[in-house]
C-alpha cells in the first residue's frame, strides 16, 4: 500500500491559512474579520470568530457593513481557559461542523503561552524535567487540524518585544515577534505583521501569487482583498465541495488511527465514497497516514515504558550516597533538552535549580563547574542557530 497519491500537479481544493500578528491595538481582529467577509463571498453567516479574548470579539458585532450601511452579523464562539491544544482543536472542528467557511481565531497565542497552553503543559509537571516532548506533540495535533480542516482560517497572533538575555551583561533586542511556537508563522499560507493600526503590513511570508493582494505593505486590508483571495481560490480546478469536505474530514481523523478513519468513511454517502475512490474503500494515502499514526502511538507507548524504567533507576541513584551527582545529571539533561533560549532560561532560572547550583558551588564545586560548562555549550549552540526563512 503506497502512502502517496502521485498525479499531475493542478491548483485545486485550496484552503488558505493566513496569520495576522501585531502588538495590542494594531487592528488584527478588525482586519481579520474584513478579510474573512470577502473571502466568504460577503456571506457573514459563513464567517466564524473563535474568541479567546474574554468575549472581546463581541465588540466587533457591527463591524461588517455593506455600502448601504447595513450590518451583517457573523457567527461567534467563546473559548475559555484552559487553552490547551486539544480544546483549540475541538473548537475548530465545531465551527467546521457548523458550516463555517472562513474561521477567524483571535488569538492563537493562548494555545502556546496561555493558561493550560503548551508552556504550562511542559512546565507544570510532576517531574523535575520540563516535558516539552508532550507539549510539542500536542501542539502538532493542533497544527494538523488548523492546516487540514475544511475551512479557510485567519489566525490572529499577539506580538511583543523580545530580548535575548543569554548574556545578562549585554541584553540583545530581538525586535517585535509573534507569540507562538517559533515556526508557527512559517507553516501558514501567508503571515503578516500589522503596524500603524492596520494601515501597514510587514510580510513575514507570502507566496508570489498572493503578493498583489496581501503584499502591498501599505493601505488597509479590506473585504475586497478577501474577495480577490476568493477569486484566486475559485480560479483553481473546479471540484465538488461535498467531496472535498469529506476528504478534509477524513484527513482530520487520521491522527485518531485506522479505526476512526474507517468509521468516518462508513458514515459518508455512497456517492461521495465512490467519488473519493471508485473501489469504495478508504483512499490508500489517507489509510496509510492513519496507520502511521497508529504505529507512532504504539512506539510511543513502548518508549514510555522505557522512560518509566529509566526514571526508576534515576530515583534509585538519587537515594544513593552520590545524590549530588544524580542531581547534576538531571539538571544537565534538562539543559540538553532545551530547544530555545527561552526554554534554557526557564531551566536555569528556576528557583530549585538555582538553589541546587548554589549548594553545589559550596559543597561540590567540580559538579557546579560541570553544570556551568553545559550551560555555556548550550548558549553557544543557540547563538549559531539560524532564523527560519
Amino acid at each position: 500500500m503506497g502512502i502517496l497519491n502521485i498525479r499531475e500537479a493542478e491548483r485545486e481544493g485550496a484552503r488558505l491559512v493566513i496569520g495576522l500578528s501585531g502588538l495590542s491595538g494594531e487592528g488584527k481582529t478588525y482586519t481579520a474579520l474584513q478579510l474573512a467577509w470577502g473571502l466568504a463571498n460577503f456571506n457573514a453567516k459563513k464567517v466564524g470568530l473563535l474568541d479567546t479574548e474574554n468575549r472581546r470579539g463581541s465588540l466587533y458585532a457591527d463591524s461588517l457593513k455593506d455600502k448601504n450601511g447595513n450590518v451583517h452579523r457573523f457567527l461567534i464562539g467563546d473559548l475559555d481557559a484552559p487553552f490547551s491544544p486539544d480544546r483549540y482543536k475541538q473548537a475548530i472542528l465545531e465551527f467546521q461542523a457548523a458550516g463555517v467557511e472562513v474561521l477567524v481565531i483571535d488569538s492563537v497565542s493562548h494555545e502556546w503561552e496561555g493558561t493550560g497552553g503548551c508552556e504550562e503543559i511542559a512546565t507544570l509537571t510532576d517531574g523535575k524535567i520540563a516535558n516539552w516532548k508532550l507539549a510539542k506533540a500536542k501542539h502538532k495535533t493542533f497544527m494538523n487540524t488548523l492546516l487540514q480542516c475544511d475551512m479557510h482560517v485567519i489566525a490572529c497572533i499577539r506580538a511583543r518585544e523580545k530580548t535575548d538575555f543569554s548574556n545578562p551583561r549585554a541584553p540583545k533586542s530581538l525586535g517585535v515577534q509573534p507569540i507562538q511556537e517559533k515556526n508557527f508563522a512559517f507553516e501558514l499560507t501567508a503571515s503578516l505583521m500589522m503596524w500603524g493600526k492596520g494601515k501597514e503590513q510587514q510580510i513575514l511570508k507570502c507566496p508570489e501569487e498572493l503578493l498583489p493582494i496581501l503584499g502591498r505593505g501599505k493601505g488597509y486590508i479590506t473585504p475586497e482583498d478577501g474577495q480577490s483571495l476568493r477569486a484566486w481560490v475559485d480560479g483553481a480546478k473546479a471540484i465538488d465541495p461535498n467531496v472535498e469536505r469529506a476528504r478534509n474530514h477524513l484527513r482530520t481523523q487520521t491522527e485518531n488511527g485506522v479505526a476512526a478513519v474507517q468509521s468516518a468513511w462508513r458514515s459518508l454517502p455512497e456517492s461521495v465514497r465512490r467519488s473519493l475512490n471508485n473501489q469504495d474503500a478508504v483512499p490508500p494515502d489517507i489509510l496509510a497516514a492513519a496507520k502511521a499514526y497508529d504505529d507512532q502511538k504504539a512506539a510511543a507507548a513502548q518508549s514510555d515504558d522505557d522512560l518509566n524504567n529509566l526514571n526508576q533507576q534515576v530515583a534509585q541513584a538519587q537515594q544513593s550516597e552520590d545524590r549530588p551527582a544524580a542531581i547534576t545529571e538531571a539538571i544537565i539533561n534538562e539543559i540538553r533538552g532545551a530547544m530555545s533560549h527561552s526554554e534554557l532560561e526557564a531551566v536555569t532560572r528556576s528557583a530549585k535549580t538555582q538553589e541546587q547550583r548554589a549548594w553545589m558551588r559550596k559543597k561540590r564545586p567540580e559538579l557546579a563547574d560541570k553544570i556551568d560548562a553545559e550551560i555555556a555549550s548550550a548558549l553557544e549552540a543557540f547563538e549559531h542557530e539560524g532564523t527560519p526563512a
